[in-house]
């Protein structure tokens, strides 16, 4: 069994968390113009951050495309709610957080498991 390098995790991590500000970034900007009624030039850079994202997540070094999007499934519920944290000043319950660990555990497990 081969198991990842770190420098490839790492990068792969990086890859996740930029992946994760892009598209909740860009949903969050359309969010704004379309249900806060705020300048649809946000709406316009959340198209772009959008496509960003698109761009981010294929450059993840795992070369399957259904493994990396499941995978960043999980960093997408951990980084929705911190978001909301940060940005919208949402107070996350134990369930968030026990549910967002769950969800980080298998997107660990899904791309980052040993490879015969």
């Amino acid at each position: 069994m081969v198991q990842p390098r770190p420098v490839a995790v790492t990068r792969s991590v990086l890859l996740f968390v930029l992946a994760a500000l892009a598209e909740i970034g860009g949903c969050w900007l359309i969010w704004q113009a379309v249900r806060e009624h705020r300048s649809w030039l946000l709406a316009v850079g959340g198209v772009l951050a959008l496509g960003a994202y698109g761009f981010v997540a294929a450059a993840q070094p795992d070369s399957h495309f259904g493994r990396v999007l499941a995978a960043y499934g999980g960093v997408f519920v951990v980084g929705s709610l911190a978001w909301g944290v940060l940005v919208d000043g949402f107070r996350p319950s134990v369930w968030d957080f026990v549910g967002a660990a769950v969800c980080l555990v298998g997107a660990g497990i899904i791309i980052y498991q040993p490879r015969a």
